[in-house]
């Protein structure tokens, strides 16, 4: 009895408190390749707000939350602002490129896959958009798609 307090002591210490009063943990690490070939590496966007969108080319709200989403990317990235869009598409590349093509995203697109999906605390709903804050830490996941407004805001709260 008295090892598992000790080891639920341990795991409270491990946390830590985000300043929204959320206990947080770390962003799990990833290395991706974007449709130009160019690498994204979580742990090397630590000091900027990262948010990392998990959508797919067949999901219309993914597919309607993008422009605000690309807006907003413009708008604040020169502030520190990195946006990271993981299609979670089967087909991969393979659908994405075409999609990539008919669609203006000025933000990064990377493939990923039900693993990272999981690791970022999965809800089984996408669009599922997580919000790193500047030390690496999950401040917050929204499942559902967002208005332009209310993920602007989000990120003012971060910046």
């Amino acid at each position: 009895m008295r090892s598992g307090i000790l080891l639920s002591l341990l795991m409270v210490t491990v946390l830590t408190v985000h300043p929204f009063g959320i206990a947080q943990t770390k962003a799990p690490d990833f290395s991706l390749k974007t449709a130009d070939n160019s690498t994204i590496v979580m742990k090397k966007l630590t000091g900027k707000v990262v948010v990392v969108n998990f959508w797919a080319t067949w999901c219309r709200p993914c597919v309607v939350e993008m422009p605000g989403f690309s807006e907003i990317y413009d708008k604040y990235h020169s502030r520190g602002l990195e946006i990271i869009g993981v299609s979670l598409d089967r087909g991969g590349w393979s659908k994405v490129r075409p999609f990539l093509a008919r669609n203006k995203v000025s933000y990064p697109i990377v493939v990923g896959d039900e693993d990272l999906y999981l690791a970022y605390g999965g809800e089984a709903a996408i669009p599922t958009t997580v919000f790193v804050d500047k030390k690496g830490n999950i401040a917050e996941r929204h499942i559902g798609a967002m208005t332009r407004e209310q993920f602007e805001s989000k990120i003012k709260k971060l910046l």
